[in-house]
């Protein structure tokens, strides 16, 4: 016997539409603008598989997160480019973590948009306090401030 592969499936627009739950206009939109792969075929008789469908639920995944379309177009390349700071709503909560290092020297640390775990941020701060210590040990400072020049 010889082993076949299954067909890969090939869906109409409709059926297309009803897997993603989007609207036909929506994703004649995205292939318009190059997000999703355009059909096999043309018109009525263009199909559609299981990339285009892994393309639409992508997209639709992070349109529901705020991502723009243009960002989307580069995650579906595969590119990695920095993300840009997303400007925050009135109401946005915040969670930061205040690093005093010293009188006047402070290091504000947002762990989740760092993306570093709790053990990653002790750590952080450890290194920190270290790395200040010694700097203050090479180069000791005077007890009395300077005369500023009036």
């Amino acid at each position: 016997m010889s082993s076949s592969t299954p067909p890969s499936p090939s869906y109409p627009l409709s059926e297309l539409c009803v897997l993603a739950d989007l609207p036909t206009r929506t994703v004649r939109y995205y292939v318009q603008i190059g997000l999703v792969d355009r059909p096999v075929g043309e018109t009525r008789a263009a199909r559609y598989g299981s990339t285009h469908l892994e393309q639409l639920l992508l997209i639709k995944k992070w349109t529901a997160a705020g991502v723009s379309l243009e960002r989307i177009r580069e995650l579906l390349r595969g590119e990695s480019p920095p993300v840009a700071p997303r400007t925050q709503a009135i109401g946005t909560v915040q969670v930061r973590s205040h690093l005093i290092v010293a009188d006047g020297v402070e290091i504000v640390i947002e762990p989740h948009r760092a993306r570093l775990s709790p053990e990653q941020v002790r750590q952080f701060t450890r290194s920190v306090m270290a790395a200040y210590a010694r700097i203050c040990e090479a180069s000791p400072q005077t007890d009395k401030p300077q005369d500023q020049p009036r």
